[in-house]
């Protein structure tokens, strides 16, 4: 057979690990595999690469991605043209088989393409968010949490020894993931997520608790895509699938001032950006890629199309793409209320 492969959406560690664990398995079966540059915009402008064994072989501890990535959605209204080509180079390329590796919007194309086009698609899931429905856990999301862990334990000396509260923005749109683990593994004081309204005054009185009974520091850790009560954030810019670009919203230094202004702590403002993307794939992140594109090669060969690679315990099976995208994995208020009581003492 002749495979495909593309990564698409915002890259993340574990990302060359899983392109390694296909193309490896693949290879046992003596396919030929070529890899689209920049996800979805590879297959509108026909730019591949080979993904042979010396191409592949050392990869699996660098982070981010050898096939590049892009935000390229061909089935956005107006995008006709986009999709035409799509088509067109796959049956140039005489693709057999495409396993498209992303998040929620990449594998919705892969969706989209496999239900409305008759494409031979396997998804493999990704995204340090964590969020995508179906399975437990999605490589990225160890590393950027272990980053992002990282960063708050070292922050916290300098807040100590400056006697303040500091705020440590992180990754995540939709879902808190990122921000509980790290705010919990790091013992913060606080944690804003998108899934629960955002209560400045409640978190502010127990910074000032804490303070009454001699705790002069704090850390707030706030998710990115937190919205606080009577923003109007409705004229942001969006990117090719809808979704807002929220570096330009400032949620972190936002909450910084407001806690300052309740509480009169001295309040300093972190945003990690994307530097919880990048760096080495954990063990977990290298172990789970690599499991997952081994499984998307074997369901390849089985005809199994339509269909994404999930985990789901320890066992790696296949799940109906479409039924994994569009609803996102978020955090439950009960596991955010069971985690919230390690904040109120």
């Amino acid at each position: 057979m002749k495979v495909g492969i593309l990564t698409g959406g915002g890259d993340c560690p574990g990302l060359n690990p899983a392109i390694r664990g296909a193309v490896m398995r693949l290879l046992d079966f003596g396919d030929e595999v070529i890899g689209f540059t920049r996800g979805w915009k590879g297959l509108v402008e026909g730019t591949t690469i080979p993904l042979t064994l010396d191409v592949v072989e050392p990869i699996i501890s660098e982070g981010g991605t050898i096939l590049h990535s892009s935000r390229t959605n061909p089935f956005k209204p107006g995008n006709e043209a986009q999709l035409e080509a799509v088509l067109a180079n796959l049956k140039k390329f005489n693709i057999d088989a495409l396993i498209a590796i992303g998040g929620d919007d990449t594998l919705g194309v892969a969706s989209k393409l496999y239900h409305l086009h008759g494409i031979n698609a396997i998804g493999v899931p990704k995204t340090m968010d964590n969020d995508l429905s179906l399975t437990d856990y999605t490589f990225g999301f160890d590393s950027a949490a272990n980053v992002a862990l990282h960063a708050i334990d070292g922050l916290r000396d300098t807040a100590k020894s400056h006697e303040r509260v500091i705020v440590v923005e992180v990754m995540g749109r939709h879902a808190g993931w990122v921000a509980l683990y790290s705010a919990i593994a790091s013992g913060a004081d606080w944690v804003f997520i998108p899934e629960v309204e955002a209560d400045l005054d409640a978190a502010s009185a127990h910074l000032i608790k804490n303070k009454e009974r001699g705790k002069d520091w704090g850390l707030v850790i706030v998710s990115e895509g937190v919205e606080l009560p009577g923003d109007d954030t409705g004229d942001a810019e969006v990117d090719a699938f809808g979704h807002k670009f929220l570096k330009d919203l400032a949620i972190g230094p936002t909450v910084a001032k407001e806690i300052q202004k309740r509480t009169g702590f001295e309040v300093r403002d972190v945003v990690l950006g994307h530097i919880v993307r990048g760096g080495h794939p954990t063990l977990f992140d290298r172990i789970l890629g690599t499991r997952v594109g081994i499984e998307a090669a074997e369901r390849v060969h089985r005809g199994e199309f339509g269909k994404m690679v999930a985990l789901q315990g320890n066992e790696v099976l296949g799940v109906p793409i479409a039924d994994a995208v569009g609803k996102q994995k978020v955090v439950s208020d009960e596991l955010y209320k069971s985690f919230l009581t390690t904040f109120n003492k």
